[in-house]
């Protein structure tokens, strides 16, 4: 019998480090014949196909791809899944883009049918891109998160989610009050929270849309229901950084602010922080406050260049994943993005190696959610969410990739030229999903 057992045959790439703590070519392991087993939801085993091949029971499946390479699955650590009808919204920078585009978007939610459509097109994009965990901001609409969280229950997807909070400075139709928005988040959570992969997290946009009151209802239910996450945007634009401390003028820094409320620590994580100062970077460290950098939406609005390099070399290490932000993202792809990433990386004169690249986007993600005993890696034991990428679907590139001069090089010419015609199989909880 083979006792729920798959077997997954392929070249491999998985990690034994952080490729920001070790070196590349030691953190990154590549195998170029290795057996991915899963057993349910979970991995039971990897290694060289040598070694486990002749252990396999006769009947277990072996699904062979002779050009592929399995990864981990990939994680996204911040997007707005009711944003995906506006992605190329252009002309405008962070305020004025959320004025003239996000908040009319966002106020279509009201209506359970559209949000059940962009839902459906949302997780459907996710796993054709090959994304198996995202943490996903809903609207200020509750209803907004059930249907989210509805769909996600049969695509077998890990999906973090929230309602987000804004009880001012914005249209009146997406204010909701700070009790109002803390009886809500405290119904999905009881509804949501830790049912199959799904997770519930307190989602405050940010500081200048949500009062003092309604920060403190989110350190309320964050203190309530620790098991959950909290999800903000921090210090994305010089603009916002500004209008933050004149709403705050006795606090040192925006972080200083967050740290006010209570809302920094483990399982939080906010979006951008590019114009945060050393001391910012040394209180998110300090707390094991996490950070998703957004290439994409970073560069499309002209937000700026977030120091990746800074924030993993400040004292202890910022927990960094990378995130697609779409709509102000332009794609949910994950291998756009690490192209992004290290299009980033070298505008700001330094440079980031494949390696750290699908870091970021896998194992370092996953820490950076609280969830590397989970997902993240090809690991026993760790959930069996599993990425085939083969570049043959694209003659020129699997031209390129056939002339590889080695893993690493084969990865950086997947994530600037790849996209989703070479993510060709997509295993969430060891199930195919694509």
């Amino acid at each position: 019998m083979s006792g729920g057992f798959v077997a997954l045959r392929g070249a491999a790439l998985s990690f034994r480090a952080d490729p920001f703590a070790e070196p590349s070519g030691e953190a990154m392991v590549h195998d170029s014949d290795a057996i991915v087993l899963m057993e349910g939801e979970r991995i039971a085993a990897v290694g060289l196909a040598a070694a486990i091949a002749p252990r396999l029971p006769p009947n277990v499946p072996v699904h062979h791809f002779p050009s592929g390479t399995l990864v981990p699955g990939f994680i996204d650590c911040h997007v707005h899944f009711a944003q995906i009808g506006i992605v190329g919204a252009c002309g405008h920078g962070l305020l004025e883009w959320l004025e003239q585009y996000t908040f009319p978007e966002e106020r279509r939610f009201e209506d359970p049918a559209h949000a059940a459509q962009a839902a459906r097109l949302f997780l459907a994009d996710l796993v054709r891109q090959g994304t198996t965990t995202a943490a996903v901001y809903g609207t200020v609409h509750e209803a907004s998160v059930d249907t989210l969280f509805e769909q996600a229950q049969g695509s077998h997807l890990r999906i973090i989610a929230g309602k987000a909070l804004m009880d001012r400075n914005a249209m009146p139709a997406l204010c909701d009050t700070a009790q109002g928005g803390y009886d809500a988040s405290e119904r999905l959570i009881t509804r949501w929270h830790g049912k199959g992969r799904l997770g519930y997290a307190v989602t405050p946009r940010f500081v200048a849309t949500s009062t003092p009151d309604q920060l403190e209802a989110a350190r309320a239910l964050r203190e309530k229901y620790p098991g959950c996450w909290l999800q903000s945007h921090l210090s994305e634009t010089m603009a916002e950084v500004g209008w933050v401390h004149q709403l705050y003028p006795r606090c040192i820094d925006y972080v200083d602010v967050l740290e006010s409320f209570g809302l920094l620590g483990p399982r939080a994580i906010y979006g951008h922080a590019i114009h945060i100062t050393h001391r910012e970077r040394l209180r998110l460290a300090s707390t094991d406050t996490a950070v998703a950098h957004c290439p994409t939406s970073n560069l499309f609005l002209g937000s700026g260049l977030f120091d990746l390099a800074g924030a993993k070399s400040a004292v202890g290490g910022i927990r960094v994943g990378l995130a697609t932000d779409v709509g102000a993202g332009t794609t949910l792809s994950m291998l756009k993005t690490m192209g992004a990433a290290y299009q980033v990386a070298r505008l700001r004169g330094g440079h980031l190696s494949p390696a750290q690249a699908l870091w970021v986007a896998t194992g370092g993600a996953a820490q950076a959610l609280g969830l590397d005993m989970t997902v993240g890696n090809l690991r026993r034991g760790l959930d069996a969410d599993v990425v085939v990428l083969d570049p043959s679907a694209i003659d020129w590139l699997d031209w390129r990739c056939r002339n590889a001069r080695d893993a690493h090089d084969w990865l950086g010419a997947m994530m600037t030229a790849g996209d989703d015609r070479v993510v060709a199989a997509v295993y969430a909880a060891g199930r195919r999903v694509k």
